[in-house]
């Protein structure tokens, strides 16, 4: 189907999105079976050569916590071939930043919830002990040369507690920043969010002075709206969005939350827009049959399962 999809433009969106991937690690994490450590690296290995820039590369995490993860040590080293990406990782604590900063990571995550349910449940700890516990990490991340980015979990609503009030997402976010992060993501961690409330969290994160370049979105696709919510934030002025090749990912610690957005329908749609993302969409879905393949099962991703059913 050359020349599909058409490139019809549309006005006030950006001129190129900067696409976060994040499925090998936060659609990775999700796995009941633990995928070895060469197919990982391969398989980032295989994102960065479709075009991927940002990939998230591990979480430096206790590996009680995160099994599929335990491997952070072993695979971070065999990625250091990789010229001109950027290879972030997830950090809990001081011991995840030391154990990331002496491989040599220069990108840090640290991750704080919108709600009291979810940081009890995935950080044992009150939102207010979390940011607390975040502090030191983030300066001293700072102070090492290395750019840090919050999470944000829960931004546009709670398992336990339902809806969340759009002020109280201001309030974190605010203090996540504050403690001096480079990057914000806001997460809808169980993808209940809807292209009016997206609108409404960044007009309200605007109103705190929390700069649009610094903003991220990270939509699942519980309910089919992360295209929908996506579009909203771009036409928002967010430029950069989360996505997990063919779909991959949730939350452990949220049953409800599905996958993440897919980085092959994003990258349909900013083609159509005329949104560059410097992605080979051709090369990033045989990664993600590749991957489907090894995990012994199809991807969730439309684009995915359409262009691939074309190529059969």
């Amino acid at each position: 189907m050359t020349g599909l999809p058409m490139v019809v433009p549309a006005q006030g969106l950006p001129a190129r999105v900067r696409i976060h991937e994040v499925g090998a690690r936060d659609g990775l994490q999700n796995e009941k079976s633990v995928v070895p450590t060469e197919v990982k690296a391969e398989f980032v290995h295989r994102l960065a050569a479709a075009g991927l820039t940002t990939i998230e590369a591990t979480s430096f995490v206790h590996p009680k916590w995160v099994p599929q993860l335990a491997d952070a040590e072993a695979l971070f080293p065999m990625l250091g071939d990789l010229e001109g990406v950027e290879l972030p990782v997830l950090v809990p604590n001081e011991r995840g930043l030391d154990r990331a900063l002496a491989l040599g990571a220069r990108r840090i995550a640290v991750f704080a919830s919108a709600t009291e349910s979810f940081a009890k449940a995935n950080l044992n700890r009150t939102v207010d002990e979390s940011l607390a516990m975040f502090e030191p990490v983030v300066a001293r991340a700072k102070a090492a040369g290395a750019h840090v980015r919050g999470y944000l979990s829960m931004c546009f609503g709670d398992p336990w507690e339902g809806a969340v009030p759009v002020p109280q997402v201001v309030r974190v976010a605010k203090a996540l920043m504050d403690l001096g992060c480079d990057e914000l993501s806001l997460g809808d961690t169980i993808g209940v969010a809807t292209p009016a409330h997206v609108g409404a969290l960044l007009t309200g994160l605007g109103e705190q002075a929390v700069a649009t370049d610094t903003i991220g979105v990270h939509f699942h696709d519980t309910y089919g709206q992360a295209l929908a919510n996506t579009l909203a934030a771009l036409q928002h002025g967010v430029s950069t969005v989360d996505a997990s090749a063919g779909g991959l990912g949730g939350c452990p610690y949220a049953k409800s939350a599905t996958g993440n957005l897919a980085t092959e329908d994003l990258v349909w749609m900013l083609k159509g827009l005329g949104v560059d993302t410097g992605v080979d969409l051709g090369q990033l879905t045989a990664t993600s049959v590749w991957m489907a393949g090894r995990l012994g099962r199809p991807s969730p991703s439309r684009t995915v399962r359409a262009l691939s059913h074309q190529e059969s």
